[in-house]
C-alpha cells in the first residue's frame, strides 16, 4: 500500500527570493490600511451582519423591516447596524421617525456579490 507524502505548509529548504521580496514589499500595505482591511473583514465574519447586508442588498429596509426579515429583536438588528455602519458598509436616512437602511455604496455590493460568488462555486 503506497502512501501519500504529507504536504507540509513550508518550504522543505530555506531559501529566499530576495528580487520578489524585494518587489512584494515596496507594494504591500500601510499598516493603518492593513489594519482597516482586516477591520473591514472582521464585520463580515458574523452571519447577523451578513444576512443584514445580504438583505439590504434587495432593498433598502427599516430596522423594523430587517428584524422581521432575520427574526432578531430590533435592539439586536440595531446593535449589528452600528457596527456596520462605523464600517461605513451602511448608511441610514430619516423618514419622521423611521430610520431606513442601505448599503453605504456599490462598493459594498461588489464585495459582497463577489464573496457570495466565491463560497458559492
Amino acid at each position: 500500500m503506497t502512501r501519500e507524502r504529507e504536504i507540509v505548509d513550508r518550504c522543505e529548504v530555506s531559501c529566499i527570493h530576495e528580487d520578489k521580496v524585494k518587489e512584494v514589499r515596496q507594494r504591500m500595505l500601510e499598516e493603518e490600511a492593513a489594519q482597516s482591511l482586516a477591520q473591514l473583514f472582521k464585520a463580515l465574519g458574523d452571519t447577523t451582519r451578513v444576512k443584514l447586508l445580504f438583505a439590504l442588498m434587495q432593498q433598502e429596509l427599516c430596522v423594523c423591516d430587517l428584524a422581521a426579515v432575520i427574526g432578531l429583536s430590533e435592539s439586536a438588528v440595531s446593535h449589528q447596524l452600528r457596527l456596520l455602519r462605523h464600517q461605513k458598509l451602511v448608511r441610514f436616512r430619516r423618514e419622521g421617525k423611521v430610520l431606513y437602511y442601505s448599503l453605504a455604496d456599490k462598493h459594498v455590493e461588489r464585495l459582497f456579490g463577489q464573496g457570495f460568488e466565491h463560497v458559492t462555486e
